[in-house]
Order: structure tokens, then C-alpha cells, then sequence
């Protein structure tokens, strides 16, 4: 289970206590509100950068961990900045190069939101186990066949890994070597493999599960224990509301 909260960060912050479901709700707001804003309130971005930084200090994440994992969106990054250049209509000159104005814009507006969105899901992440993650979608009201998938795969993954270490370390053993080209056959009949053995094993615990009573749901979900309070639904509501604050201002405004 360890791969499973590779992101999660052990700490007894105001934000990891926060019940799961309450956490997402206010990331889902708050990215659309952020998603929401013209492309030219410039001013706009630079509050809910401040808002992330506030969360982010709140939960005692620190800079450097969001900074690093945010290189997830190198390419989108990479194409935010050929577009000035692949723009078209007005141009401006920046250090001697001719830039299209839209496309100066569109970049901005890629960068601004994609990291904005990104240093949000980061946050999330950090502060909620992915145990609890399923927990929260699950007491949203999350289509149960999505959160039944969820939590087999959170449960079962080490078991997959290491089978599929297994089967690697067999065909070793038998004089395989997966870095030459003409061996890839023996790497897709593998993979094959794996899909059966992941196939039949899931098959016979969903069976062994409906014998024992289950329904759908796990217990420790339909529980409930644990359910945010009206307290902590205000409490998570500030930073999605400011930020909505200022989508709308920022919407005037333009």
C-alpha cells in the first residue's frame, strides 16, 4: 500500500483533519472558479496563487514539494510557450522577437490555470490518504461501479506488482532478456498473462465478497462515521468562495 500514498504527507494539520469529502468539494469549486476567469485578469491569478500558498502553509506542505511534483505538466508547459510563436492575428515585439498577442495570452492562461489546477490536486493529495479519497467520493455520491473499482485497485495493486515482479524474475530465470528488440513477444505474452491471472483473481474475490453479504458498498464507507459537520463544510467553503469572489469581480471587470 505504500506506492498507493506515495503523494500523502503524515502530518495533524487543521487540513488533514478535515473530513475527505469536504476537501474535495472545495478543490472541484475552487478549480472552476479558477477555470471560470478571463484569460487577461492577470491580477486575478496572482490571489488565488496567494489563496493555494495560504492552504498550502495551513497544512504545512512546503513550497519545494509542490514545486517539484508540479513538473507533471512540463508538456503541457512546452506548448504553452511555442504559442506566441504560432500565433496569429496582432503581434508585439519582446526582445526583438515578433509574438502574437493572442497567443502571449493563451499561454498565460495555460500556465496560470493548468498550475494553479495542478498545485490544487497536489494539495488534495497531500492531505488525504487515497483510502480516504474513495471515502469521500463515496459520501458525495460518486457512481457506486466507480468507487467499487477504486477501492479494488487501492487494495489490490501491491498484489498485482509484485505478481507481475514474479513473472519477470521467472522469465529471467529462463534465459529471457527483455532489452532486445526480437524479445518483445515474450514481454506481450507476459503482459497477456498477468491481465488473466489479474482477471480470474478479481473474479473469484468478488464472488468470495457477494457470498459474505456484500452489496456495493464497503462498510467502512456506507458507515458514515467521520462525516463532516456543518462547521467543516463552512470552514472548507472559504477558499472556494473567495476564489468565486473573484472570478465574478475579475468577470465585471473585463
Amino acid at each position: 500500500m505504500a506506492a498507493a500514498h506515495v503523494l500523502y504527507r503524515e502530518s495533524d494539520s487543521p487540513v488533514h483533519r478535515l473530513p475527505p469529502e469536504v476537501k474535495i468539494a472545495a478543490m472541484v469549486a475552487f478549480t472552476v472558479a479558477v477555470v471560470a476567469t478571463p484569460r487577461v485578469a492577470l491580477w486575478a491569478f496572482g490571489v488565488y496563487a496567494l489563496l493555494v500558498a495560504a492552504v498550502a502553509a495551513l497544512a504545512r506542505v512546503p513550497a519545494g514539494w509542490l514545486l517539484l511534483r508540479s513538473t507533471i505538466e512540463l508538456p503541457f508547459v512546452l506548448f504553452a510557450v511555442a504559442l506566441p510563436f504560432l500565433g496569429t492575428g496582432e503581434r508585439v515585439d519582446v526582445l526583438g522577437l515578433a509574438l502574437s498577442v493572442d497567443g502571449l495570452y493563451g499561454a498565460g492562461n495555460i500556465l496560470a490555470k493548468g498550475t494553479l489546477g495542478v498545485w490544487a490536486s497536489l494539495l488534495l493529495a497531500a492531505t488525504t490518504t487515497t483510502r480516504d479519497l474513495i471515502v469521500g467520493l463515496d459520501r458525495l455520491r460518486c457512481p457506486q461501479i466507480l468507487t467499487q473499482i477504486a477501492t479494488f485497485m487501492v487494495r489490490y495493486l501491491e498484489v498485482l506488482v509484485g505478481e507481475a515482479r514474479r513473472m519477470r524474475i521467472a522469465r529471467i530465470s529462463r534465459g529471457d532478456d527483455p532489452r532486445f528488440l526480437w524479445q518483445v513477444r515474450g514481454f506481450a505474452v507476459g503482459v497477456g498473462a498477468l491481465f488473466l491471472r489479474a482477471f480470474e483473481r478479481g473474479e473469484r474475490v468478488y464472488l468470495a465478497m457477494r457470498s459474505r453479504g456484500y452489496t456495493g458498498r464497503m462498510p467502512v464507507l456506507w458507515s458514515g462515521t467521520g462525516a463532516a459537520t456543518t462547521g467543516q463544510w463552512l470552514l472548507a467553503a472559504t477558499v472556494p468562495v473567495l476564489a468565486g469572489t473573484v472570478a465574478a469581480t475579475a468577470t465585471v471587470l473585463t
